[in-house]
């Protein structure tokens, strides 16, 4: 599948993963809106992939705010036309250092599901009919390890991804025979500011830098897998042929 000329909204998009999958939507032809909440580095990557020669758009936004999401919604097709992928990778840990659940704020996880979980359904319930509607488009959910096993102090995030993952397959599940697919991914340990705020003792060399990972979820895109499939990002093999 050409991802040239395709519409791309991402979220979480200012830095880590988000920040390298617009780089290289953008370099192939998409055409890119990156949303994210803080405007100087959401400034500093739209220029970044403008500088490379790609087309992107910023807006500057919260999906954990309810009140937000029509917003973004509308103007991302403003900028780009109907969206033909929707990449939700925008999340928050909570408080860090990264607290047990017996000592976790209930208004600090209600945050945590806000923008890991509602945002995201807010956002593909906008969306989605749209694609349906057109005969097409790809959703794809960031998940984590966390999702699949239980660590300590990770629990909000952890209980959020586990979520995301049910809501991807929920969605592709009803969304089955309408030409839109729904697929989550788990992109392994990256070197991310993310990962560096919940884990500082962690050896960053160790830790693949994002613009990796972002190449084989762009090849995922290329090459879809079958709707409502989990995927590890690391064990991706480029090129793989997805279900027809």
């Amino acid at each position: 599948m050409t991802l040239h000329n395709k519409s791309v909204l991402i979220t979480g998009a200012s830095r880590g993963l988000g920040r390298a999958l617009s780089l290289i939507l953008a370099g192939v032809g998409a055409r890119v809106v990156m949303v994210a909440r803080h405007k100087e580095p959401l400034d500093a990557a739209v220029a970044e992939v403008a500088a490379a020669g790609g087309t992107a758009f910023g807006l500057v936004a919260d999906l954990a705010d309810k009140q937000q999401i029509h917003a973004i919604a509308g103007e991302a097709a403003a900028l780009v036309g109907p969206l033909d992928i929707l990449i939700h990778n925008a999340s928050i840990l909570g408080p860090t250092p990264l607290q047990l659940l017996l000592d976790t704020e209930c208004e600090d996880f209600e945050r945590v599901l806000q923008a890991n979980l509602l945002g995201p359904f807010r956002l593909t319930k906008i969306v989605a009919g749209a694609m349906a509607l057109r005969g097409g488009g790809q959703i794809v959910h960031i998940s984590s390890d966390a999702a699949v096993a239980a660590y300590p102090r990770w629990g909000s995030y952890g209980v959020s991804k586990a979520a995301l993952d049910h809501l991807s397959r929920s969605w592709a599940a009803e969304l089955e025979g309408t030409g839109v697919r729904v697929f989550a991914v788990d992109p392994g340990e990256m070197d991310t500011v993310m990962h560096a705020e919940a884990m500082p003792e962690a050896d960053r060399q160790a830790l693949t830098p994002p613009a990796v990972i972002a190449a084989r979820i762009v090849d995922m895109l290329r090459h879809p897998p079958a709707s409502g499939a989990r995927l590890s990002a690391p064990d991706w093999q480029l090129g793989k042929e997805g279900t027809p």
